[in-house]
């Protein structure tokens, strides 16, 4: 098979790459699709909090270094569908005015060189691929649509409902979160042919029943049986990408797979594979022509890291919360700026029932730390979890580049005041 040549190499099989090759594999188009990775192994173990978030027995088994030289495991996912197979599903548009200049406390994020208008038509194909449920209207930010959500809102639980409530009564406008996945409910409750079966292991985890709209589910999968002219190679590490004499064209995919050194062509080659990754192979693929590695000719490769600032808020309650899928709600209020600053904030929303391991596998605030037993069951039992996320800045010194041979991400902490204030807004609620 090495040394074959196609019309279109995707190299990647996440949200992007999977999307690309169902998109592409209806034009009848001969594609190769390189996966670093096998299948996610479907086992009970998918389920285990303890697995997932204690042992990581999912995520990348590599070693990245900081630039103080501090080793650390990148939250990578090496599999058929990428980092989608264990990530929460929210599946926000983004907003209009996120795709314009936007003044932060910190600095200035650039505006694209295209408006929210130039994305709509592929945001509505995007919701439909990927089984979003929603309900238009509710979130005071989101942009126009020129179509509904494909799919109802996820129902709230009624400790969620109780919340969203609360949250009305002070103001604020909670909205139901648009999720990808597979669910089909009535009065709340999943139906007898649902593939979701609302469990309490949606976020972060592996769905052991294919129930979240990960990208081998609702991507790679379909578009392999219905579609002969794709084919998928798994463990096809690319190695680097290979020039022409002008440098201008990328002559050959160089691909590392079961110990063995294979080489493939097209007419077009699709880099997909990740933000961080997609940097690093191009690195990789420094030459004669390109000594700073391939499309640097400006330097920026692998620069102005951007990664969101985040962090998980656990109220806990007097009595016990019964929520079982909790993962329903969010608040954009902030979002774009709040009553007391003229700045962006951030967006808050549900995360999914934490469990004991999990609450342990996670680092937790130092206030905590003189206990001699740490009672994770009674947190798990009584928590109420919430995730925060704010703009960070692209900044040309954080960045990912290879030093030695190994892989340095250097990355400094920028506008973290924003989402200080998030924090201390639902800390107040």
């Amino acid at each position: 098979m090495s040394g074959e040549h196609y019309d279109i190499i995707i190299i990647g099989s996440g949200p992007g790459g999977g999307s690309m090759a169902w998109k592409l594999a209806k034009a009848g188009k001969r594609i190769l699709l390189l996966e670093r990775g096998d299948y996610l192994p479907r086992s009970r173990a998918n389920w285990n909090s303890k697995t997932v978030f204690v042992d990581a027995a999912y995520q990348a088994k590599e070693t990245w270094y900081g630039r103080d030289g501090r080793e650390f495991h990148p939250g990578l996912h090496y599999f058929v569908g990428g980092n989608s197979k264990v990530y929460g599903a929210a599946l926000f548009r983004l907003r209009t005015e996120d795709f314009g200049e936007i003044r932060h406390v910190d600095g200035v994020s650039p505006a694209w060189p295209l408006g929210y208008d130039a994305f709509e038509p592929y945001y509505n194909e995007a919701e439909r691929l990927f089984h979003v449920h929603g309900q238009r209207g509710e979130d005071p930010t989101e942009p126009p649509s020129s179509a509904p959500f494909p799919y109802p809102p996820v129902s709230h639980e009624p400790r969620v409902a109780a919340l969203a409530e609360t949250f009305r009564g002070e103001g604020l406008h909670p909205f139901h979160l648009p999720l990808g996945i597979l669910l089909d409910e009535k009065d709340g409750k999943a139906t007898p042919t649902s593939i979701c079966i609302r469990c309490d292991t949606f976020d972060g985890y592996p769905c052991l029943l294919n129930g979240k709209a990960d990208a081998q589910v609702v991507c790679v999968d379909p578009a392999l049986a219905a579609h002969p002219n794709l084919t998928l190679l798994t463990n096809a590490y690319v190695s680097k990408l290979e020039t022409d004499a002008s440098g201008r064209s990328v002559s050959g995919v160089h691909v590392e797979r079961a110990g063995n050194a294979e080489q493939y062509s097209a007419d077009i080659v699709v880099v997909a594979c990740g933000a961080l990754s997609s940097a690093l192979l191009l690195l990789r693929s420094a030459s004669d022509q390109h000594p700073h590695g391939l499309a640097n000719g400006s330097g920026q490769v692998g620069r102005n890291y951007m990664r969101h600032n985040q962090s998980v808020l656990m109220a806990l309650l007097r009595e016990p919360n019964e929520t079982v899928f909790q993962k329903t709600l969010a608040v954009s209020d902030f979002y774009l700026r709040s009553d007391d600053w003229e700045f962006p904030l951030g967006l808050i929303q549900m995360l999914a029932k934490s469990h004991t391991d999990q609450i342990r596998g996670e680092s937790l605030p130092e206030w905590l730390s003189w206990l001699p037993d740490m009672p994770f069951e009674k947190m798990a039992l009584h928590s109420l979890g919430f995730w925060l996320s704010s703009e960070d800045l692209p900044r040309p010194e954080n960045r990912v580049f290879y030093e030695d041979g190994r892989v340095v991400l250097d990355l400094t902490e920028n506008n973290m005041e924003a989402h200080h204030r998030l924090k201390r807004k639902l800390e107040h609620l």
